[in-house]
């Protein structure tokens, strides 16, 4: 077997467009935690530095020498962001911890129901209003009107994990309510997001076919969940590189194998990290582990990917502001208005319940992961590619200051929530 290989020139030009994407990215995330704001904002700006929307106008064959300097490079730079997301998605289930505090279970119940079912529904009208100029290249309107659905209630658990850790506010009953709501809502919207992708990829809407895959993806969740309760973790520790080795192999195979049942490789990804986190457990040797590849991944290859997300957008040709405007404004507002009206049947503070309604806007890392699934699977356009990641920043970074302004006028307004019982 011939394996074919770069020239030289070749492989120079994509490790410096590497490093252009990486520095951009670490450059403007740092400068974003600086300002109290979400690194992953910072890290996509970085990526449009060098994309349609900034240096690309001014010095286009410069941008080219280096992001399109021969055929295929799209394609080698291609694989660095499927690395990114699959690394992502596999930490994200590493770190996802589905326990329901039933001492909270009325009002969990009620914000899952106002930030993901009401809102939801709520978008059901306006689908057309935007289908026209959002429909991706397969025409889809099924799969498009899915998404459309997702793009309005999806909540970010690394953002909102992160905003927490840094005010201080983590393990307490809002910050519980909110990762419980948001990884329950996640879970949701992976499935549907997956049911939407498997639609478009075979062209045609048959409602049996359908059941099937949203079973099979449900199915694979609850064995998963089962399995994952009922498994004692491996008491033996592995060294490092057996560790790593066996992680890697069981995360690329079984993304191949599910990926021949219709199911979407980011919802394989995060399925295996769920799995290990059960196999070899949560103690501090392992969590040690898996803290060292954090690491390495979100300074290679997840950078990368937001950044590379980032010189995709393109806000001045075939993009329209008011579209994006009229978007946010009712995304943003349906999963307000469907929160805060579901928690009129709980006994929460006013302070508490508008809180709640704007933290469940932040979109973070599952919106990016939405947007770009379902471009890359023909389901949206590229204005409304744009249009998701844009609100996916700006819906975070109200998030973000928003809290930390509340927590500034009154320190305990996380830790009180609902009102005092009248005697």
């Amino acid at each position: 077997m011939h394996l074919q290989t770069l020239t030289e020139s070749e492989i120079i030009a994509t490790l410096i467009a590497l490093s252009l994407l990486l520095i951009s990215a670490y450059g403007f995330g740092t400068l974003f935690e600086k300002i109290k704001a979400p690194r992953v904002v910072g890290e996509i700006l970085g990526g449009m530095l060098w994309g349609g929307s900034c240096l690309y106008i001014f010095c286009p064959q410069m941008v080219d020498s280096v992001f399109a300097a021969y055929p295929e490079e799209g394609k080698v730079l291609n694989i660095f962001y499927q690395l990114g997301l699959i690394f992502l998605m596999f930490l994200s289930g590493y770190n996802t911890n589905i326990e329901v505090d039933k001492k909270n279970g009325k009002i969990i119940t009620c914000v899952l129901i106002g930030a993901t079912v009401l809102p939801m529904l709520g978008a059901i009208p306006f689908i057309s209003m935007f289908q026209d100029d959002y429909i991706g290249v397969l025409g889809n309107e099924v799969a498009f009107g899915i998404v459309f659905t997702i793009g309005v209630a999806i909540t970010s658990i690394p953002v909102i994990s992160k905003i927490f850790f840094d005010m201080g506010i983590m393990n307490t009953t809002f910050s519980n309510t909110v990762l419980t709501v948001a990884t329950l809502q996640d879970l949701c919207l992976w499935i549907l997001l997956n049911a939407a992708t498997r639609i478009a990829t075979t062209g045609e809407v048959k409602f049996l076919e359908m059941l099937v895959v949203v079973v099979v993806t449900l199915g694979l969740f609850i064995a998963v969940k089962v399995i994952s309760d009922h498994t004692k973790a491996w008491k033996r520790q592995l060294k490092p590189i057996h560790f790593y080795s066996i992680s890697f192999t069981v995360l690329l195979f079984v993304c191949g194998v599910l990926s021949f049942l219709g199911i979407n490789i980011m919802y394989s990804a995060f399925l295996v990290g769920y799995v290990l986190k059960a196999v070899v457990g949560y103690n501090d040797e392992s969590k040690s582990k898996m803290d060292a590849l954090g690491n390495f991944a979100f300074s290679f290859f997840i950078p990368i990917y937001f950044a590379l997300v980032g010189i995709q957008l393109n806000v001045i040709n075939g993009f329209s502001f008011l579209r994006f405007a009229l978007f946010f404004v009712i995304a943003f507002g349906l999963e307000a208005v469907g929160t805060l009206l579901m928690l009129v049947f709980t006994n929460l503070t006013a302070a508490s319940k508008i809180n709640f309604a704007v933290t469940m806007n932040a979109r973070g890392g599952p919106g990016i992961v939405l947007a770009t699934v379902a471009y890359a699977n023909g389901i949206i356009s590229l204005e409304f590619f744009t249009v998701l990641i844009l609100t996916t920043m700006l819906s975070s970074l109200i998030a973000g200051y928003w809290l930390r302004m509340q927590q500034k006028k009154d320190a305990n307004v996380f830790m009180v929530l609902t009102k005092p019982e009248k005697k």
